[in-house]
C-alpha cells in the first residue's frame, strides 16, 4: 500500500485549470471542491491560483508563465506541495515538479489519498490499493526517463533502464492482479449476503449521493445504526447494511455506500465494483441530496450521470433533500419534478415523510395477491406476517384466505397457497 502523500504539515498551493470553451464559475467552482479535498487529506491550503487555455501544454498541462507564477508563490508562501484541478502524466507531473522545486499531486492522487487514509476494513484497504496501483500504472513513464537520462544518453544506454522500467511494470502488474484475487473473494462473500437476503425477500434501499451529502447521518437516523458520520468528503467508503422497520411496510435493508464525486478516477470505480454492487442490487435507491451546498444542481447532475454510467435508471428512485435546516428556505423551491421528501438527518425533521414514501414506494413494486391456507396450514400465517402486511383476512369453515402484497419472487415463495 502506497504511503499517504499529503501529510497534516503539508502547505499546498492549489491551481484551477480549465479550457477557454469552459465556464469560468465552473473552474471557480472546482477549484473551490479541490480546496475541500486538500483539507480533507489533512493538508492546509496557502494559496490559489486559475488559468484558462486554449489548449493543454503536452509538457506541463499549464503555461510556462503560469508555471513560473506558481513557482513563485510557492516561495514568498513557504507551501511544500502544488495540487492540479486536472489529470497529469507522469511526464508532466515530473516537468512540473522539476520547474517548481516542491511535489506535484493531481486531482486523482488526492482523491486516491484520502482514501487511503479512510479506508478501515480490509475489503476498503484493497479497494484502494489497487486503484493506487492502477492509477501509478500509466505514470511509471515519466518518472524513469529520469533516471534513464542520468545514465548520459546515447547508444547502449536504453536497454537496462527499458528492462527496469518493465521489471517494476511487471511487479505492478503481478500485485494488481493478487489484489484482484483477493478483492474477488470479498465480492463472492458479499453475493452470498445479498443472496440469502433474496431469499428471505428482504426489500433493500441502497443510499447514494455526492459525497458529504449527509447519507451515513441518515442510515444513522433511519435505522439507528451507528456509522462515523463526518461532516467530510468520503468518511465512508465501506458500504454499511442495517435493518429498517417501516411503518406500514415489511421489514427492509439500508445500505449507505460509498459518495460520489464530480470527474471520479476511473481506478476508483473499476476498485469500488464490489461497493458498487451493493446499489446496483438494490431494489430501490435514495439519492440524497444536500440542500444546503450552493452546487447542490452541479451535484445532482454528477449523480444522475454516474447513476446512467452503471445502469441503474430504470431502478425506483426516491429523492431525499438533506439539510433543510442548514439550506435558505427559498432553495425548496427550485426543486421540481420527482418523487422527493425534505428532511434534516440531524435534527429528525422529515423523517415520518420519508419513511411513508419508502414503504409507498415497496407497495407500487408489490402487487396484491390471495393465498389460501386449509386449516391445516394456518400456522404458516404465522410465518407469512413476518415476510410481509397481511392487508386481509376471511376466515372460513375449511381455512383462511389472506390478501397480502408481493413481490414477484416472493409470490414464487408462497406459490402453494395461491389462489389460482
Amino acid at each position: 500500500m502506497n504511503k499517504a502523500q499529503v501529510k497534516a504539515t503539508d502547505r499546498a498551493i492549489v491551481v484551477g485549470v480549465g479550457l477557454k470553451t469552459e465556464p469560468t464559475s465552473e473552474i471557480k467552482e472546482n477549484l473551490l471542491e479541490l480546496e475541500e479535498l486538500v483539507r480533507a487529506a489533512g493538508g492546509e491550503v496557502v494559496g490559489a491560483l486559475i488559468q484558462t487555455l486554449p489548449q493543454w501544454n503536452p509538457a506541463t498541462l499549464i503555461g510556462t508563465g503560469k508555471v513560473d507564477e506558481v513557482k513563485e508563490m510557492v516561495q514568498s508562501s513557504g507551501a511544500n506541495l502544488v495540487v492540479v484541478d486536472h489529470q497529469l502524466s507522469g511526464v508532466q507531473a515530473r516537468n512540473l515538479e522539476l520547474s517548481i522545486g516542491v511535489k506535484v499531486l493531481d486531482r486523482n492522487q488526492l482523491i486516491l489519498d484520502i482514501f487511503a487514509l479512510r479506508a478501515q476494513t480490509f475489503e476498503g484497504k484493497l479497494q484502494v490499493e489497487l486503484a493506487q496501483l492502477m492509477d501509478q500504472l500509466p505514470r511509471m513513464v515519466g518518472a524513469w526517463m529520469e533516471s534513464l537520462s542520468r545514465q548520459g544518453g546515447g547508444i547502449g544506454t536504453r536497454g537496462p533502464g527499458e528492462t527496469a522500467l518493465e521489471n517494476d511494470r511487471r511487479r505492478i502488474r503481478e500485485k494488481i492482479s493478487l489484489v484482484r484475487s483477493k478483492l474477488e473473494s470479498v465480492r463472492k462473500n458479499r453475493a452470498q449476503h445479498r443472496q440469502s437476503r433474496r431469499r428471505h425477500e428482504i426489500p433493500s434501499f441502497a443510499l447514494i449521493g455526492y459525497t458529504n451529502s449527509g447519507k451515513s447521518s441518515l442510515l444513522n437516523r433511519l435505522t439507528g445504526a451507528q456509522v462515523l458520520a463526518k461532516n467530510q468528503v468520503f468518511a465512508t467508503l465501506d458500504p454499511t447494511t442495517r435493518k429498517i422497520f417501516l411503518p406500514d411496510g415489511p421489514p427492509s435493508v439500508v445500505t449507505d455506500t460509498v459518495g460520489f464525486i464530480r470527474k471520479l478516477p476511473t481506478q476508483l470505480i473499476e476498485a469500488f465494483k464490489a461497493t458498487l454492487e451493493e446499489s446496483s442490487e438494490a431494489d430501490v435507491l435514495i439519492h440524497v441530496v444536500d440542500l444546503s451546498s450552493p452546487n447542490m444542481k452541479r451535484q445532482i447532475e454528477v449523480v444522475e450521470k454516474l447513476i446512467e454510467e452503471f445502469g441503474w435508471q430504470d431502478k425506483k428512485i426516491i429523492h431525499v433533500f438533506n439539510k433543510v435546516d442548514a439550506a435558505p428556505p427559498e432553495r425548496q423551491f427550485q426543486v421540481k419534478g420527482y418523487p422527493r421528501v425534505f428532511v434534516s438527518a440531524l435534527t429528525g425533521q422529515g423523517m415520518e415523510q420519508l419513511k411513508k414514501l419508502m414503504c409507498d414506494v415497496i407497495s407500487e413494486i408489490q402487487t396484491d395477491v390471495e393465498l389460501y391456507f386449509p386449516r391445516t396450514d394456518e400456522h404458516r400465517i404465522f410465518d407469512l406476517t413476518r415476510d410481509t402486511k397481511i392487508v386481509r383476512r376471511e376466515p372460513g369453515s375449511e381455512g383462511t384466505i389472506c390478501v397480502v402484497q408481493m413481490t414477484p419472487s416472493m409470490i414464487s415463495k408462497w406459490k402453494d397457497y395461491l389462489v389460482k
